[in-house]
């Protein structure tokens, strides 16, 4: 490994502590938007928050994730590593459900939300439930 692999994991936390932030933050605000009555300003409000929720925090930090994450693999190698592989496949999932949620704003910026309040309630599940895998694969290394 080289001398900088510490650095990459460290980057890695972080980025991936910001980007799992902004993943569970955003389906709340969903829910919250899906509320109000177009138009109002409290959902402009809400659309502001979004965006900058997006493109400040939540998108910049998954790319940094996914470069640090990259750079760790290119150390150790995917040989012999079926936890990793199980892992990115995971994360894959997680980038999925970035991509969705972003689907999911610009619906909603361009005020053609056709999804519910319970709807967002029951996806914010989802980035919880693929990190709880990821952490378990990553902590344990199982296979």
């Amino acid at each position: 490994m080289s001398a900088y692999f510490l650095w990459f994991k460290a980057i890695h936390v972080i980025a991936v502590i910001s980007w799992m932030a902004g993943l569970l933050y955003m389906p709340r605000l969903l829910v919250y938007h899906a509320g109000v009555p177009v138009g109002s300003d409290q959902s402009e409000l809400f659309k502001m928050m979004e965006r900058r929720l997006m493109h400040a925090i939540t998108i910049p930090a998954g790319v940094v994730a996914w470069i640090m994450g990259l750079l760790m693999v290119s150390e150790i190698g995917l040989a012999g590593n079926a936890w990793l592989h199980a892992k990115l496949t995971l994360v894959v999932a997680m980038t999925l459900v970035n991509v969705a949620l972003e689907r999911y704003r610009l619906a909603f910026a361009h005020d053609r939300n056709k999804k519910s309040a319970r709807f967002f309630r029951v996806f914010n599940e989802v980035p919880t439930l693929l990190m709880i895998g990821i952490v378990i694969l990553v902590i344990t290394k199982p296979f």
